[in-house]
């Protein structure tokens, strides 16, 4: 009877047209898919998708912990193998999103990441990301544009490489540069450069900060790097001059709650900040970072933001809505998205 309950209560959710604009391809892979690329190219891994969960999925009884968290991202590593690998996972982590009724989703992908296991260039490895996304969409009737991920602990030319190929892939649905990695022990301020010449060669950008560090590398973000989005952000209220500058500036906040509880940045669900974020006039969204990892979908972030969070149901809507409007879309075509996606909510 508990499980009916529950699963009526996602259904709750799930009827929601929702838009993702913080998915990381790299932590949406499907474990059975993992078993089946083990077995062909031979990676060696448990056999059993229960001993394969513990090395790429956050589970329960371990620690929450941001070196836990990234320490999945090592083997995952290990599997992006061929072409027709990079295919798969991008077309299974579209339809995934599209089958929990996301109805436009960012998905941001690391070419570096992708590129790593085989030694794949990184121009190849975009275009088959491209070209694949374009496919999948097409075939579950959602629309996706894509994100192109840069690393913090990684090398400024390595960045500068991919920032460089993705403003010659604007056509091809690569509409951002987002900087992510390891936070707490990397610095942004080398990277800025290369998120200058970014904007001015036509994408946007988005920073990860405020998650594993403080409210300042959240200002950095804003001031420094004239990010148009801040991926989690959540810590942004420990400093009330930053809160002020991010509502000034009217900075949207790409919020995991899941995530944010496993990477050990918010001690349990009911302390995450987002109420009090909004709360305090800043605009967050809502969305699952790494579905895989974390045992998510964004229809559960959600049922949280409501049921843990006590937002009502109108303040969801006001969520999506919030997503359409920050997407990195064209201003014609965000415009249509939005139409869409209220014509849609006014019909629940």
């Amino acid at each position: 009877m508990k499980k009916d309950k529950t699963t009526a209560s996602l259904n709750i959710y799930k009827v929601l047209p929702k838009v993702e604009l913080h998915r990381h391809l790299e932590g949406s892979l499907r474990i059975a898919t993992m078993l089946e690329i083990a077995e062909q190219h031979g990676v060696t891994v448990p056999p059993s998708i229960v001993d394969l969960s513990s090395l790429v999925q956050v589970q329960d009884e371990e620690p929450f912990t941001f070196t836990n968290f990234l320490e999945k991202f090592k083997t995952l590593r290990l599997f992006y193998r061929s072409p027709e690998v990079i295919d798969r996972i991008t077309r299974e982590a579209i339809e995934d999103a599209a089958r929990d009724n996301v109805r436009y989703m960012e998905l941001r992908f690391t070419p570096v990441a992708l590129s790593r296991a085989e030694g794949f260039p990184l121009h190849d490895v975009m275009a088959w990301v491209c070209k694949s996304t374009r496919r999948a969409a097409d075939e579950f009737g959602i629309t996706v544009r894509l994100i192109a991920s840069v690393n913090r602990h990684e090398s400024v030319e390595l960045a500068e490489q991919v920032a460089w190929l993705a403003a010659g892939h604007i056509e091809d649905g690569i509409l951002g540069l987002d900087l992510a990695g390891n936070e707490a022990e990397y610095p942004a301020r080398p990277f800025e450069g290369i998120f200058k010449e970014a904007r001015q060669s036509g994408l946007k950008t988005t920073v990860h900060a405020g998650e594993w560090g403080g409210a300042q590398n959240v200002g950095e973000a804003i001031q420094v790097f004239d990010a148009d989005r801040i991926g989690h952000g959540v810590r942004v209220l420990e400093d009330p001059s930053v809160a002020a500058l991010a509502r000034e500036r009217g900075v949207v906040f790409e919020v995991c709650i899941t995530s944010n509880l496993q990477s050990g940045v918010v001690s349990a669900v009911s302390a995450h900040p987002l109420a009090a974020m909004l709360g305090s006039g800043l605009n967050a969204t809502l969305n699952t970072d790494d579905p895989s990892v974390s045992r998510i979908t964004l229809t559960h972030e959600f049922k949280l933001a409501a049921e843990d969070l006590g937002l009502p149901f109108e303040a969801l809507k006001e969520r999506v809505l919030a997503a359409a409007r920050a997407s990195f879309l064209p201003d014609a075509e965000r415009m249509l998205l939005v139409a869409e996606v209220e014509s849609k909510l006014a019909r629940l």
